[in-house]
């Protein structure tokens, strides 16, 4: 059987509610729980998984009622712009969707988060990702190397774009790959390092793509870095700060984030690897005197990381934890810039590479 279409999926929504309206029936939504306590670390896989427990919101019922309506709008939304063609930004459903509720003064939504939240139980009851249902984030990523992909269209050169580098958008399925000229990716949290790798031409020298965020993987930079593994077999590194906030940037692309385990199948790497900073770099390079102490949110973060199954078992990951908790301090990747501007991409990085410093 052909799989259904996404507006199919999205209509056996509505259909299902409709039916029970009509039997009589309190209608009523079935939606998995997306909380910690429903959400498991499959060892076969290596990923975050999502368990079977399930949540109803019915109409007729007041501590639901809201939420049940909240749900039967945003997916009337998403219906819109299947039906259409047209794409809206999460920033876009929150206004759309906000108004007050006939002869009330309740309003449908409230807040952004309101209407993030609705979306993402839409993603779970149809088994689309938002982007699929036309929905995207903000960007927040760039990415440069010798790449040419086509995009609605358009042939753009990945190698050829100024200082800026492509801007990567939330939605990357319908990006095809036309040049890919690449041994392996590098993942980086902070745009600076991205922009001095850039500036000295990494990526050329060095054969590679280089790719960025600010912080916090999104969606998008995810799926994109799952493609380029997936399709092409390329070796991912990540380089974030030795802090514990790079060291879950890190399991996030490769494990999966707990309010995302519905999709880790979409967007994790089991194979990824952690290339720096770590404790090793720091004392190598004799930057202890530019490390920046923890606050106690770092200690206790660190306590809850260090703690979650897919780090508890990895002697090396507990090592890193270990040292920082003793040193009482963090460093940024910009430390390295004490050693010169260009440091990191002349000896660093090219050293790391070559000797497969990496952590698994």
């Amino acid at each position: 059987m052909a799989e259904k279409k996404p507006i199919e999926k999205i209509k056996d929504l509505g259909n299902d509610v409709a039916k029970q309206i009509l039997k009589g029936q309190n209608p009523a939504i079935e939606v998995p729980i997306r909380s910690l306590s429903n959400v498991f670390f499959d060892k076969k896989t290596r990923t975050l998984a999502l368990g079977e427990n399930l949540s109803k919101r019915s109409f007729f019922n007041i501590a639901h009622a809201k939420k049940f309506l909240q749900t039967v709008e945003v997916a009337k939304i998403e219906k819109d712009l299947l039906e259409t063609g047209k794409h809206a930004s999460l920033r876009d459903v929150f206004y759309m969707a906000k108004r007050t509720i006939p002869d009330t003064k309740v309003n449908l939504v409230d807040e952004q988060p309101e209407s993030d939240e609705i979306i993402q139980d839409l993603e779970l009851i149809s088994g689309l990702s938002r982007e699929m249902m036309h929905v995207n984030a903000n960007k927040m990523g760039s990415v440069a190397g010798n790449v040419v992909i086509e995009d609605r269209g358009d042939t753009i050169d990945w190698g050829k774009l100024g200082s800026g580098g492509w801007s990567i958008p939330s939605n990357v399925e319908d990006i095809k790959f036309k040049k890919m000229n690449a041994n392996f990716v590098l993942y980086m949290e902070k745009a600076a390092i991205f922009e001095r790798l850039l500036e000295d031409k990494f990526h050329e020298k060095q054969k590679g793509i280089i790719l960025s965020s600010q912080g916090q993987t999104t969606r998008g930079i995810r799926r994109l870095l799952q493609r380029l593994y997936e399709e092409y077999k390329l070796p991912i590194y990540v380089l974030c700060d030795f802090d514990v906030y790079g060291a879950y940037i890190y399991s996030v692309i490769k494990y999966g984030s707990i309010n995302l385990a519905f999709f880790s199948k979409q967007l994790t790497i089991p194979s990824v690897k952690y290339l720096g900073i770590t404790s090793k770099d720091i004392e190598k390079y004799d930057l202890k005197k530019h490390l920046i102490k923890l606050k106690d949110t770092d200690i206790k973060r660190m306590q809850q990381v260090a703690d979650y199954e897919w780090f508890k078992d990895n002697k090396a990951w507990q090592q890193e934890f270990k040292t920082m908790k003793q040193w009482g301090a963090k460093a940024e990747i910009q430390a390295l810039s004490a050693r010169g501007i260009s440091f990191i991409t002349e000896k660093y990085l090219p050293e790391k590479l070559k000797n497969k410093e990496f952590l698994e």
